[in-house]
């Protein structure tokens, strides 16, 4: 089995990643997909790289159904208007990957295409979008972990991604447990993401201030009960997050600082649902939720009262 054709939705942070590895393979067919106004701007934009701008070919769905791999790297906010393209892309042969965040993405996706196609995954890359340029840093990055829902073992199919990773030059790792790692990450996400955006402070208030890491503690505890009562083990966080520059500000906080809306609903919507599912209590999780989304709409303009 090896991949011939790659097919990805989304050009945002995580899928310049893709862009940028799978525009090196001269012997793929890669494209991206997008519709109206979105495909018209890739084509006569493209989309900056750490500082090259790239134009792959853009395809409609029904042009790029039957692609061998199909990456789905959109924001969780913009997951579900292109599920139907989803749909008309994946043809049944076709291997599907969500890099999205958190813990449900392959769920959703899974109401439209056969789940068995799903080889679920997590990112792990530092980089930034500001508007039509995104920036990573390639050394630095860990890359895509991946792994199959239902065995440990490295499948035909999972060798076929490792061979294309490493043809692209994309950092890879195979994980025999990736649902219990997709929710270790949900849980750092949570705890290390949200508080921050909240308060609009660098990662270093959650070493200086036994406030800020109360916070941070009292949200990795509600998303550990949750992910036991799923059937899932999170470990306690480690600090090694100590050894970034105090000023970082993950993905959550750059989205208020932009004045964009955040994936609060796929972080604290998803987590509120599971628990509310088991009977569960998560008040901090039930406030942050809010918090956040308070300050999208202070974004918004609407306590602009004069």
């Amino acid at each position: 089995m090896r991949i011939n054709s790659v097919a990805v939705i989304g050009a945002g942070a995580i899928g310049a990643y893709f862009i940028w590895g799978f525009s090196r393979c001269e012997d793929l067919d890669f494209c991206l997909i997008a519709k109206g106004e979105r495909k018209e701007r890739l084509e006569k934009q493209g989309i900056e790289i750490n500082g090259k701008t790239y134009f792959p070919p853009v395809r409609l769905p029904k042009e790029a159904r039957g692609a061998d791999l199909l990456m789905v790297c959109t924001k969780y906010s913009g997951l579900f208007d292109v599920l139907e393209d989803i749909r008309t892309a994946a043809d049944p042969h076709t291997t599907v990957i969500s890099t999205l965040n958190g813990v449900d993405s392959e769920e959703i996706i899974g109401e439209v295409i056969d789940p068995a196609q799903i080889v679920n995954s997590l990112m792990r890359i530092d980089s930034a979008r500001a508007g039509g340029s995104v920036r990573f840093d390639p050394d630095l990055t860990m890359g895509i972990y991946f792994g199959e829902r239902d065995t440990s073992e490295e499948t035909e199919r999972i060798r076929a991604l490792e061979e294309l990773f490493e043809r692209a030059g994309l950092k890879y790792v195979f994980e025999g447990d990736i649902l219990r790692d997709q929710w270790q990450k949900f849980s750092l996400n949570i705890a290390y993401n949200l508080p921050q955006a909240v308060l609009g402070v660098g990662i270093g208030a959650y070493f200086n201030s036994s406030h800020v890491a109360y916070l941070r503690d009292r949200l990795e505890q509600e998303v550990q009960m949750v992910a036991a009562a799923e059937g899932y083990r999170v470990d306690p966080l480690s600090d090694f997050l100590s050894s970034h520059p105090k000023n970082t500000r993950f993905s959550t906080l750059q989205d208020l600082d932009a004045g964009r809306h955040t994936e609060i609903d796929m972080f604290l919507g998803t987590l509120i649902k599971k628990a509310e599912k088991h009977g569960l209590k998560v008040p901090f999780s039930e406030y942050t939720f809010h918090a956040i989304h308070a300050l999208e709409e202070k974004n918004d303009g609407l306590f602009d009262f004069g």
